[in-house]
């Protein structure tokens, strides 16, 4: 007789190497990134899912800084919330630090691999207060790209709890007036797990790849407007053409008797 799989083990956050790890990522984020901004409309509706409820962050995967742009998601809308995140099982292996802030294994293409990532996701989700992020894109895909499928992990987990909230991420780095981009950032409203129990794998599919792209095609069409007035500024980064040329500016201002102004444009100041 074939014993029963037992769960992986849920990683132990250390608290220190997290704060440390958040400290060093708005840093870094400040320094490559003019300003992060999230859409006002759907965050009141995040911020009121209740503590006790699983949370599951699901999003599109435009490049490399969406881990750090979701941990400073998590941190900004869900403080009391633990962070944690599936990852390439071999990066993990070489990276052994990471599983300290929340990394669980995910071993790619094989139905082992897939069991387990299923079994620790749902160990996380049983824990008081956890929050689960995932890119179900599988891959690097641009934002306005939407012919990549979901994978299947994420709608076979929704499909066998039965409470819960599920919220879909979209997440764009655009290029507006400044020489630093924008990281721009959009909530959609929360699916909630209990008024769709009767619904089966390929249903959850259907519905997790429409809320998620009407979210993408809500915040791009901010994006495409420039309009600010639609985000609230949660982090601003840095400002400025360049060390020497804005040395110079600020010599011409103090010669012209003028207000030196760091950035070059108007939006999100």
């Amino acid at each position: 007789m074939s014993e029963t799989p037992t769960n992986p083990p849920v990683p132990e956050i250390s608290r220190f190497l997290l704060r440390g790890f958040r400290r060093y990522s708005r840093r870094m984020i400040r320094k490559q990134f003019h300003a992060v901004a999230m859409l006002r409309e759907g965050l009141a509706a995040v911020r009121g899912i209740a503590p006790n409820q699983p949370l599951i962050v699901y999003g599109n995967h435009p490049g490399w800084w969406d881990p750090l742009a979701a941990h400073l998601v998590c941190e900004t809308c869900f403080p009391d919330r633990d962070f944690f995140a599936p990852i390439d099982a071999a990066a993990l292996q070489r990276y052994r630090i990471l599983a300290r802030l929340g990394f669980y294994p995910l071993e790619m293409g094989t139905a082992t691999g897939a069991a387990s990532f299923l079994r620790c996701s749902r160990a996380i989700l049983d824990r008081p207060a956890a929050s689960l992020w995932l890119t179900p894109e599988g891959r690097f895909c641009d934002p306005r790209d939407r012919s990549a499928e979901l994978m299947p992990g994420l709608a076979h987990l929704c499909s066998r709890f039965e409470r819960g909230a599920i919220v879909p991420l979209a997440i764009e780095y655009p290029f507006w007036e400044e020489r630093l981009p924008e990281m721009l950032v959009a909530l959609g409203d929360p699916i909630d797990v209990a008024a769709h129990r009767d619904m089966n794998k390929s249903d959850w599919r259907g519905l997790l790849t429409q809320r998620l792209r009407g979210t993408q095609d809500q915040l791009a069409r901010v994006a495409i407007d420039r309009d600010t007035k639609a985000l609230e500024i949660v982090l601003r980064g840095g400002r400025g053409s360049g060390a020497g040329y804005d040395m110079a500016r600020r010599v011409r201002s103090l010669f012209s008797g003028t207000r030196y102004q760091a950035s070059h444009g108007g939006k999100l100041q």
